[in-house]
């Protein structure tokens, strides 16, 4: 049977049209290039994919840039979050880029630019420069200032980098159209003064270089030949080209910008100023907080990089954006850990059980498997005892034939134990269920080969030996807004749509073999979930996150309503 061939993607045709054109696969180069504002999220994690995949694909060098024009937002606690996120993806750049380390090439080109009379030092107002931008149906209106000698300009622009003038007094623009259709091509402003340090470069510039401006001569710089970005730089590209065209080597490689876009997620947001903004209002602890789309989030909620690498190779890359389901990220986080996690037994909401037919004093250690999946996992014994835990809603007084959990007067089988049989239970003073006494049948042992093991029974519940439960703080984490598109309501603040139960923290019961579990080990609670082992645990008080429940119970929420 011969091996399907995946498609190619709409960027991996540009790349094999470039080779086929007579680009040489030696030349091939790519990068990633985040600024260090803030953490990464699941949409940074399909541009890091898409990067490196390439070049993976055709064994081509990728740079990890930071692109570090703004000191006013950007910290080094964010350039070592991004490292750290790009190699838990698993991937590894070729060299470690910073815009900032371009600084004096592109104050250089800068003044090249000023002396062909292509650039100019604008001393208005922002208020009076937008106000001469014009609209996209009217053209702008130009600068009084634009038509500066080459030596004012140079002076000028000198003194902005001695840092001579306050911030706002001058910036430097560059001299296209005022009358272009693209509003970018209207004098955009190539550097503006800051007098802030810069978490490279100290305090050693007073000027920044724009986006615009850095954007394409770093790629430049570089040799990058496919500068992959998002949809919203489409307008850009006029810009970036523009700029090339007053530098270029004609024998050097010229980079192209390529554009694809954006897949937002579910039940999410994705702006780092409104990330920020949860974080800085208490809404989540931390940018790493398990309710966050950040990379560093899902890792400390206890997805695996697996999951996310495969979820962004199944939304792929398009030319219209879209909201995809985080219901899919779920489902790839769970058929992952399905193969990985070891299965484990807890119980989260307990309710004693007493089997009185049960030896006083008695312990036995059961025999039970890691993964049922995967033989090379093994196996671990489990401690069975005459008092154990199960779910309080695994009992009901009295039920229907659908049913199939304990209940008065019925079986069922306690996973890797003995049938028991529901004969009483007790209650409190307001009637609610504190403890069920049961029977077991010695004989129906799983596993022993016994006639009574092999008796089919149609409930099989988890439990944990009371005597040798572990607690634990266990976090059930849910979706951090109830609303599928919260920042898409013209009407109404995003923040308006925060699910007030995105985290509900209780003690749990483990089973003893968790008692040594390590800050990011998975497990599968069986019949609950998937859960890990949260950076906030320590030897003396476990806590475990929820990853995922085992079924999409959002889904079923929303069909009933």
């Amino acid at each position: 049977m011969e091996e399907e061939v995946k498609s190619l993607n709409f960027i991996e045709h540009i790349v094999e049209e470039d080779l086929a054109n007579g680009y040489d696969r030696q030349d091939l180069r790519f990068r990633f290039p985040p600024e260090p504002n803030g953490y990464l999220h699941i949409g940074h994690a399909s541009s890091i994919c898409l990067n490196f995949g390439l070049g993976l694909r055709y064994n081509a060098p990728v740079n990890l840039r930071f692109d570090d024009t703004n000191p006013a937002k950007e910290e080094k606690e964010y350039v070592d979050a991004i490292k750290k996120d790009v190699s838990w993806l698993g991937y590894e750049w070729d060299t470690e880029r910073y815009a900032s380390d371009y600084f004096q090439q592109l104050y250089d080109w800068a003044v090249e630019l000023i002396k062909q009379g292509k650039a100019y030092v604008d001393s208005q107002s922002s208020q009076e420069m937008a106000d001469q931008k014009g609209t996209p149906t009217e053209a702008g209106k130009e600068s009084p200032y634009r038509n500066r000698s080459v030596e004012e300009n140079l002076t000028l622009f000198e003194g902005m980098k001695n840092g001579d003038f306050e911030e706002g007094k001058h910036v430097l623009r560059a001299k296209i159209d005022m009358t272009s259709s693209n509003m970018l091509m209207r004098d955009p402003i190539m550097y503006r003064v800051l007098h802030k340090p810069h978490h490279r470069t100290n305090t050693d510039w007073c000027i920044y270089p724009m986006y615009d401006w850095t954007h394409g001569e770093s790629d430049y710089i570089e040799q990058v030949s496919h500068s992959l970005c998002t949809l919203e730089f489409l307008p850009h590209r006029e810009l970036y080209n523009w700029f090339l065209d007053q530098l270029v080597d004609s024998k050097k490689l010229r980079p192209k910008q390529r554009e694809f876009a954006r897949r937002n997620l579910s039940h999410t947001v994705v702006s780092k100023r409104k990330l920020l903004q949860l974080v800085e209002s208490g809404v989540v602890d931390s940018w790493d907080d398990p309710r966050m789309p950040t990379i560093s989030g899902l890792r400390r909620r206890g997805y695996t990089p697996e999951s996310i690498r495969n979820f962004a190779d199944t939304i792929g890359i398009a030319k219209r954006e879209n909201i995809v389901d985080v219901s899919l990220l779920e489902f790839h986080v769970r058929e992952h850990l399905n193969k990985i996690a070891p299965r484990v037994m807890a119980v989260l909401n307990p309710l004693k059980v007493v089997i009185t037919n049960y030896e006083e004093g008695k312990e036995e250690w059961l025999e039970a498997e890691n993964n049922p999946g995967d033989e090379s996992a093994g196996s671990r014994k489990v401690p069975f005892s005459k008092e154990l835990f199960i779910e309080q809603e695994d009992f009901r007084e009295e039920a229907n034939r659908k049913f199939f959990r304990l209940k008065l007067g019925g079986e069922v089988r306690l996973k890797n134990g003995y049938i028991i049989k529901a004969e009483s239970c007790t209650k409190d003073s307001e009637g609610n269920i504190t403890e069920v006494q049961c029977t077991y049948d010695p004989k129906s042992k799983s596993g022993s080969g016994t006639e009574e093991s092999l008796r089919k029974v149609k409930g099989t519940l988890h439990w944990v030996s009371v005597a040798h439960a572990v607690k634990a703080e266990v976090r059930l984490y849910d979706r951090l807004f109830n609303d599928e598109n919260p920042d898409g309501h013209k009407d109404k603040e995003f923040m308006e749509f925060v699910n007030p139960n995105s985290l509900q923290k209780i003690t749990g019961y483990l089973e003893p073999s968790l008692k040594d579990a390590k800050v990011g080990d998975r497990f599968q609670f069986q019949r609950l979930g998937y859960f890990n082992v949260d950076t906030d645990s320590t030897n003396e008080n476990l806590v475990f996150n929820r990853t995922v429940t085992l079924r999409d119970t959002w889904a079923k929420l929303e069909q009933k309503s």
